[in-house]
């Protein structure tokens, strides 16, 4: 007569099945959940600081600001009548 039970032994049942997903876990769950947490957490922080239109503002602000000191160079050039090519020149000549 042929023996229903294999050689090899029983098929994992209950406790076995349990250490096996407690071991899957712990080797591909906790590494997924901390790479998925990094990912999330960049992914807010970026969309925090283009939400709250800090660095589009603060573009416009320098942008502003450079076009002001642009105005007051041309002003004091010709306050004190040197053209910006002639100071060129006067650096050429002076080196």
């Amino acid at each position: 007569m042929v023996s229903l039970v294999p050689a090899f032994g029983g098929v994992p049942g209950g406790p076995e099945l349990i250490i096996i997903l407690v071991i899957a876990v712990v080797l591909f769950g906790v590494p997924l959940v901390l790479v998925a947490g990094a990912v999330v957490y960049l992914a807010t922080r970026s969309d925090d600081e283009t939400a709250n239109g800090e660095t589009a503002d603060s573009e416009t602000a320098d942008d502003d600001r450079i076009a002001e000191l642009e105005k007051e160079v041309e002003r004091l050039r010709e306050q004190v009548g040197d053209e910006p090519d002639e100071l060129e020149e006067e650096e050429t000549e002076s080196s």
